[in-house]
């Protein structure tokens, strides 16, 4: 998680840090908030988690929460279980690593499938994982790692990463460049990509580089340096993201097969140190974002409204901005950045996931060793 407080490598604001960094008051009793276009209030429901990361919410209601620390816990009837789920696999929790998102198979409801993205470790080092298993009496069974974004290196950092399906049933996965910046460019290279996987893992054969020598068939986009929120869009079913730039440079991006999104060859930010890492911030036969935030908010987590809840926030995304302490949500016209506004500013410090809920509130998690669970409601 890197943002406009984070100067240096060596200061770079890794999950095992975040609880070591001032942060705000944390809300703990509903209060009456204000936005442009809704009257809401905040609702702490737990803070027993440590580094919570992504959340899926299964068919009953329950709410499944990742720790980074590698737990999978469930969040049912007002309260955290205290019984982690069972059977998860190893994971390599340093620095930015460890168990990071959750997502359930569209069909979950008969087959009892979701997938786990997780930092972990083999022959050279750690990569971004996908598995897949089932969920049966609380526990993870038949555990199977079905991609992983080679080659591993060393170190603990950008990993990704989020998983989403399609309504075509084909699942996402964004791979962070693990801060070697070249191997965004790189087609035979799966870090700094974003790729697309059927079901089992295997690949769609109608992925833009299939059959193209020298680069690996999953992907699906490329030039990404650490994408931490992705979601479908419910009407247009697009998969927008938004990503980590350096010292700026964040973005939010529309995904479209095949597509450049220039990391590191064209990019708003700089180094950490000062120096600039491109003199482009635009090149022919790339993507340029639809939002680009200079300074950096850290954008984590992404997700559209369409409840009813809310009526004025409906048709807006939502992402975690853990450098800014806020929630941004975020208007779009089509396929068009129309503008945003700052929720919850100073309130709750680093909110790594945004989701709806099946009740049509909004649900966040904050990434601290002590971490949070709350939701938004209609005041």
């Amino acid at each position: 998680m890197l943002g406009k407080v984070l100067l240096g490598r060596r200061r770079l604001l890794t999950a095992t840090a975040a609880a070591a960094v001032a942060a705000p008051a944390i809300v703990r009793a509903q209060q009456t908030l204000r936005s442009s276009k809704a009257s809401y209030s905040l609702r702490m429901l737990s803070l027993d988690l440590e580094q919570p990361w992504g959340m899926a919410f299964l068919p009953d209601g329950r709410l499944l929460i990742t720790e980074r620390p590698g737990r999978l816990r469930i969040f049912a009837n007002g309260r955290l279980e205290r019984a982690p789920v069972g059977g998860l696999p190893k994971v390599y929790a340093r620095g930015q690593g460890g168990l990071l998102d959750v997502c359930l198979h569209p069909d979950f409801a008969r087959n009892a499938r979701l997938y786990l993205t997780y930092s972990g470790e083999g022959d050279g080092g750690a990569a971004t994982v996908l598995a897949r298993a089932e969920f049966r009496n609380n526990a993870l069974v038949g555990v199977q790692r079905i991609f992983e974004a080679l080659p591993r290196t060393s170190g603990g950092l950008h990993f990704g990463s989020r998983a989403v399906f399609d309504r075509a049933g084909l699942l996402y996965v964004t791979c962070g460049e693990r801060y070697q910046m070249q191997r965004a460019q790189n087609l035979a290279d799966l870090g700094g990509k974003v790729v697309r996987l059927r079901d089992d893992g295997t690949v769609p054969p109608d992925n833009p580089f299939v059959g193209r020598e020298g680069a690996r068939p999953e992907i699906f986009t490329y030039g990404h340096r650490n994408p931490q929120g992705m979601a479908m869009h419910p009407d247009t079913g697009r998969i927008w993201l938004v990503e980590h730039g350096p010292r700026g440079g964040d973005e939010l991006n529309l995904l479209k097969a095949g597509a450049n999104y220039g990391w590191p060859r064209a990019t708003h930010g700089i180094d950490y140190g000062g120096s600039t890492i491109s003199p482009s911030k635009s090149l022919p036969g790339m993507e340029d974002p639809a939002r680009v935030w200079v300074p950096s908010i850290s954008p984590s987590g992404l997700a559209f409204y369409n409840g009813d809840r809310f009526p004025g926030w409906k048709g807006s995304v939502f992402t975690g901005a853990l450098s800014d302490n806020a929630l941004f949500r975020i208007e779009l016209d089509g396929d068009r950045y129309v503008g945003e506004e700052r929720l919850l500013v100073d309130l709750l410090p680093y909110i790594r996931d945004v989701r709806q809920g099946p009740d049509g509130l909004l649900y966040l998690v904050t990434h601290t060793d002590s971490g949070g669970l709350y939701r938004l409601e209609p005041a």
